[in-house]
C-alpha cells in the first residue's frame, strides 16, 4: 500500500487522467533544465499540463482509472506527462516545434487521445489535427456558402431582371 504522501500524488494523477481528453508521454532523458523549463513554459500557453511523475505512480493510477493498457509498456525511461483537456492536439504541435528546434529532445513516445493510442511515428499526424475552433470555423464556412451563393444568385438575377426590364423600357420608348 502505498504512503500517504505517494496516494496523494496518486489521486492527483487520476484525478488528471479522467478529466484529460488526451495524454502524451515524452522521454526527457538528456533534456537540460534549460530546455525543461522551455517546453514546460511552451505548454502551458497551449492550456497543457505537462508533468514528471515516478512510472510506478502513473502506472498505478492508469490501471485504476482504466483505459490506458496500451500505454503501460511505455512506462520506462524517464518519463514526462503533458495532459490536456480541450485541444487535444496542441501538445503535437508543441512538442513537433520544440523537438525540432532542440535536437530530437524530448522523444514523443506515444499519446492517446479519446480512447485512441497514437504511436512514436504518428506525432506529424497529431500535430497537423486541426484544433476544436478550427474545425468549428469550418463548418460555419460550409453552412454559410449555401446562404452566400443563393444570395449573391438573388441578387445576380434581380440585376439581370431589373437590366432585362430596363432594355425593355429604353427599346418601348424609341
Amino acid at each position: 500500500m502505498p504512503t500517504a504522501e505517494k496516494r496523494a500524488i496518486l489521486d492527483e494523477i487520476s484525478e488528471t487522467l479522467q478529466n484529460s481528453g488526451a495524454l502524451y508521454v515524452t522521454k526527457y532523458q538528456g533534456m537540460s533544465v534549460d530546455q525543461a523549463n522551455k517546453l514546460r513554459g511552451a505548454f502551458r500557453k497551449g492550456n497543457v499540463h505537462y508533468k514528471v511523475y515516478k512510472n510506478k505512480l502513473m502506472k498505478l493510477a492508469m490501471q485504476e482509472v482504466g483505459g490506458y493498457d496500451d500505454m503501460l509498456p511505455l512506462l520506462t525511461d524517464q518519463n514526462a506527462f503533458a495532459f490536456v483537456e480541450d485541444e487535444l492536439s496542441a501538445p503535437a504541435k508543441v512538442l513537433k516545434d520544440f523537438i525540432k528546434e532542440n535536437n530530437d529532445k524530448p522523444e514523443f513516445k506515444a499519446a492517446l487521445i479519446d480512447g485512441d493510442f497514437y504511436g512514436p511515428d504518428q506525432l506529424e499526424v497529431l500535430a497537423a489535427m486541426k484544433s476544436k475552433d478550427e474545425i468549428i470555423g469550418d463548418i460555419l464556412g460550409l453552412l454559410m456558402a449555401p446562404i452566400t451563393n443563393v444570395v449573391g444568385g438573388l441578387q445576380a438575377q434581380g440585376s439581370n431582371l431589373v437590366g432585362a426590364v430596363k432594355t425593355i423600357a429604353e427599346k418601348g420608348e424609341n
